[in-house]
């Protein structure tokens, strides 16, 4: 059986995570810390995560290699927005908690800056640790959007049930925009099968200040005005 701590990371038990799993897809979730991997740690990062309570199972720097799990595998973590009814009391409704394991992955870095424009050391051993746990080398969702598009992603249930790698910019009910438009063929492989990049959510409809809220109903325009008739001449066979 595939061991729930990463080996080759150094571990930071943290104090609480998000309970037990419900079974489905093995999925992992890439997120970013939106601090900078030359300046900052990765020990640094998961200790600010298990402070305030959102800590991750891995948080992992692509340009030290350095490695620091908080939770193990077979546990939910808390990093996601939806996480926090998802206490180690099992209950809530916490989307980090669905599949057999949803592994959430912290990297230290910038959305704007995508990570897999970096060296990414240290990458082998966390993608061997996936595949043990059985999570496909696949993006069902499509590559991840590059920012501000990530904002509008879509973030649809029927590929999130498929089981694979996400941005967390594609889970179901988050608003978070990272890890931005990474390179998936660096993460998971050349010969990973891509999907179509997906397209953002369409704009709502434009609203006017004057419809509380409602769609803006087109102006009324008044006609233009038909000249006037000019009087004939009346034949003076008719006078």
């Amino acid at each position: 059986m595939a061991d729930a701590w990463l080996p080759e990371a150094v571990r930071l038990p943290a104090r609480q995570d998000g309970g037990a799993l419900r079974g489905g897809a093995p999925r992992a979730v890439w997120l970013t810390s939106e601090s900078d991997p030359r300046a900052v740690s990765a020990w640094s990062v998961a200790a600010d995560l298990a402070k305030s309570g959102r800590p991750a199972h891995l948080v992992w720097n692509p340009v030290s290699g350095e490695a620091v799990q908080l939770i193990p595998i077979v546990r939910a973590a808390r990093a996601l927005a939806g996480d926090a009814g998802g206490d180690a009391g099992g209950g809530g409704g916490a989307v980090g908690r669905e599949g057999r394991v949803c592994a959430q992955i912290m990297v230290v870095g910038h959305a704007r800056d995508p990570f897999t424009n970096t060296l990414l050391t240290g990458l082998d051993p966390i993608m061997r640790w996936l595949d043990a746990w059985g999570v496909a080398r696949r993006w069902p969702a499509g590559p991840p959007l590059p920012i501000p598009a990530s904002y509008e992603a879509r973030r649809e249930r029927r590929a999130w049930a498929r089981g694979g790698h996400y941005g967390a910019s594609q889970v179901p009910g988050e608003v978070r925009p990272d890890p931005g438009g990474i390179d998936v063929r660096r993460v998971t492989g050349t010969d990973t099968p891509l999907a179509p990049i997906p397209r953002p959510r369409p704009a709502p409809p434009e609203e006017s200040p004057l419809s509380n809220g409602g769609p803006r109903k087109p102006l009324l325009t008044r006609k233009p005005a038909t000249a006037a008739a000019v009087p004939q001449p009346v034949p003076a066979s008719a006078r």
